[in-house]
């Protein structure tokens, strides 16, 4: 909701394609996510800035191996950075950007096939809730949108929502965020 209320314009793509396929007369359905390829594509773009765990799960190598120079011996620890992934310009034109349009006509998904994004990791150790988590978030966030009409408080506007995060296990925003909801008549 962040990412949509500081980006106007995604908000209202959003709330377009909601009244567009599901409309107002009725609630929206898991049927319904399938065809919400923008919100979808907001959903993805804010997986990749934000992942829910920036530190997945540690892994040890399973032999001796060179990569990009540096000698990783056997059974190592390693650490995946899923936050310095999502960000990397190497990986992502204008990576601190939010630009759903990214996501939409191209095959990336959050399954952990494309290792640009991997919010909920991947291989074998890939999120036991990713399937859980996939549908809650896009129902969820479909639903808030098309029942209420979201505006950030009296004191901020668009673009000056505080994106700060607060790093731990999981990420969260660091300041909480403040909106002020309509019901859609």
């Amino acid at each position: 909701m962040s990412d949509l209320l500081n980006n106007p314009n995604c908000m209202r793509k959003v709330e377009e394609e909601l009244e567009r396929i599901v409309g107002r007369e009725r609630k929206v359905e898991e049927s319904d996510i399938n065809k919400l390829l923008y919100l979808q594509a907001s959903a993805k773009e804010s997986l990749r800035l934000h992942p829910p765990i920036p530190l997945l799960l540690p892994r040890n190598s399973t032999e001796d191996t060179i990569y990009n120079g540096y000698f990783i011996p056997k059974d190592t620890q390693v650490l995946i950075n899923a936050y310095a992934i999502g960000r990397d310009p190497e990986v992502w034109d204008d990576p601190l950007d939010f630009k759903p349009e990214r996501f939409l006509n191209k095959n990336i998904e959050t399954t952990g096939q494309n290792f640009g994004l991997i919010p909920f990791g991947a291989g074998r150790r890939i999120c036991m809730g990713y399937v859980l988590g996939q549908r809650m978030l896009h129902l969820t966030t479909a639903t808030l949108i098309n029942t209420f009409h979201w505006e950030v408080d009296d004191s901020t506007t668009p673009k000056m929502i505080d994106m700060t995060e607060k790093m731990g296990i999981t990420l969260k925003k660091l300041v909480p965020l403040k909106m002020v909801i309509e019901i859609i008549s």
